[in-house]
């Protein structure tokens, strides 16, 4: 069949671990790459195609592994890199890729190559890193923000100079303008492909060059969307970022590195791009077959989710993205979880969790679950004396940080620390989150674990569903409905899906057609010709007869 030629990734459900939280095999209150291994069996009951891993290389955990001292080892809290080959051939065995999370933009201040570049202006690697010479009053040579707050320059009095990091201080920029750079980091993406991963979630993908002339970011203007940061309280999102980030020049980079992937069998990569026009971002960075596979952006991962913006978000990523193909998630390891950030004020917190399942895997494209949202965990609450995120401090109270969502994963109800760790984890575990572990849920069948489960494998049995097109959408004040349609399959099959995501019954007209109600889903409707009533948060599904 036609289908079968499909790359593996295209319409794949990833899902993602947060490795310091998922499972602590040692009992040290950190999770470990040995713990991850002993939990894939249940990712693969789950229904998940692949895992991707969030940062375990060697890192001094200022920023939890996002600040990199070493790309080509396992940072000792982790495990070592046996343990992540033995990780690796479990995962095959049960049939799941391994995707790892390649921070690229910037290293940690510890790494071996700062350390050089940071000594002088003449050294080897003195032009590894972005370095600018201060103004003539010697402030910052722009006006550049760091997305966690304040001026993006830090001064270094070995060189007399100020260097970039748009994160953290202790997270410096690699200078992506110097081809030894783009060579060296590339060897490390080789590295991880020797040793048989499947594919890579970029971080920061669009951050990678800057502006060579160093120009000043214009202020946002009225009516402009609001750019990343936390608006209203870090000054980032006064910006509007023209020269810091999204720079043309990366585009050579990223053909670069596909040139790389190409010499491997069935790799991918999914971009995370935070940008003030992110649309038009992923469409440029996945057009062509020839950069990135698939891109994220945080059109789902805000606070809006009326059903009328839902439809535009779908509407203006299938004008803009052309033969691109977009990636999907509700949650990860940055934002607070989803049944509390779009849930929080639902009359059933349970049925609209199981609906926003069906939302997030019935549209066009791959998608991504974090870990712990198959139990429809709520964001956990932190009390500021516990606090580890370097991200929420200097925020607090206004903006909590992000550790609310990753909390570690509740496995047993009965054992301490829901049977995470038998020792103090890094974060508490919420006390609500115990009720709901994994092992109160396996014998529910009512559960959000039963129905992920029941779902995703549902989901697989329809083509349209994993890599069809997407037509015919439509809002209402309820909710959404759209058609997907199978073009691989010889009659182009098609499913009618409705979405109710409201606490009210919905009824609503379905295009022509002759539509037969699909069932074995875990929802309920009621189907005609001419209509489909859904009650409250419940989804329908329907298949042309003629296809």
């Amino acid at each position: 069949m036609k289908d079968q030629l499909l790359p593996w990734w295209r319409g794949a459900v990833i899902y993602q671990i947060y490795p310091r939280s998922f499972s602590d095999a040692n009992q040290d209150g950190i999770g470990d790459l040995p713990g991850i291994t002993q939990q894939l069996p249940y990712v693969a009951a789950l229904g998940a195609d692949a895992i991707w891993l969030s940062p375990f290389f060697r890192s001094p955990m200022k920023d939890f592994g996002y600040d990199v001292s070493d790309y080509c080892d396992v940072d000792p809290l982790f495990g070592s890199l046996d343990d992540f080959r033995t990780l690796i051939k479990v995962a095959h065995e049960l049939g799941l890729k391994v995707m790892i999370d390649q921070v690229l933009s910037h290293t940690s201040d510890e790494h071996a190559w700062f350390q050089e570049s940071r000594q002088s202006k003449d050294n080897p690697k003195a032009d590894w890193y972005v370095w600018a010479d201060p103004k003539p009053d010697g402030t910052p040579p722009n006006n550049w923000l760091s997305i966690f707050g304040g001026c993006a320059w830090q001064w270094e009095s070995r060189r007399q100079q100020y260097y970039l990091h748009n994160f953290l201080v202790s997270q410096p920029d690699l200078n992506f303008h110097n081809p030894e750079v783009v060579e060296h980091l590339l060897e490390t993406v080789k590295f991880w492909l020797d040793l048989g991963v499947d594919g890579y979630r970029l971080d920061t993908v669009n951050f990678y060059t800057h502006d060579r002339l160093l120009r000043d970011n214009p202020p946002l203007s009225e009516g402009d969307t609001k750019s990343l940061g936390v608006p209203g309280t870090n000054p980032y999102s006064m910006q509007r970022h023209q020269y810091d980030i999204s720079q043309p020049e990366n585009l050579s980079f990223l053909k670069k590195l596909r040139q790389l992937l190409d010499q491997y069998d069935d790799i991918t990569t999914v971009g995370e791009i935070g940008d003030d026009n992110p649309l038009a971002l992923m469409a440029e960075y996945t057009s062509g077959n020839d950069k990135l596979h698939m891109a994220y952006t945080f059109d789902l991962l805000n606070v809006h989710r009326t059903p009328a913006y839902l439809a535009s978000v779908i509407e203006n990523i299938e004008a803009a993205i052309g033969d691109g193909w977009p990636c999907w998630a509700l949650s990860n390891h940055d934002v607070v979880r989803a049944i509390t950030r779009w849930g929080e004020n639902e009359a059933d917190q349970h049925a609209y969790g199981k609906v926003l399942l069906a939302l997030l895997t019935s549209l066009r494209g791959s998608v991504c679950l974090y870990q712990g949202e198959e139990l429809g965990l709520p964001e956990a609450e932190i009390p500021f004396e516990k606090i580890q995120d370097p991200y929420g401090i200097p925020f607090w109270p206004e903006y909590k940080g992000r550790d609310g969502c990753r909390t570690p994963m509740p496995w047993v109800a009965g054992s301490e620390n829901a049977g995470f760790s038998h020792v103090q984890p890094w974060l508490p575990v919420d006390d609500r989150h115990v009720p709901i572990s994994v092992d109160a849920q396996e014998t529910l069948s009512d559960s959000m674990l039963a129905h992920y489960r029941t779902f995703l494998r549902w989901r697989k049995q329809h083509p349209a569903l994993v890599h069809g097109d997407i037509s015919d959408v439509k809002a209402n004040d309820q909710g959404l409905q759209f058609v997907r349609t199978d073009t691989q399959s010889p009659n182009n099959a098609r499913v009618l899906v409705v979405l109710n995501l409201s606490d009210a019954p919905m009824t609503v007209s379905i295009p022509k057609g002759t539509w037969r109600a699909l069932d074995g889903h875990g929802f309920t409707f009621d189907l005609s010709n001419e209509k489909v009533s859904v009650p409250p948060y419940q989804a329908a599904f329907a298949t042309d007869s003629t296809g």
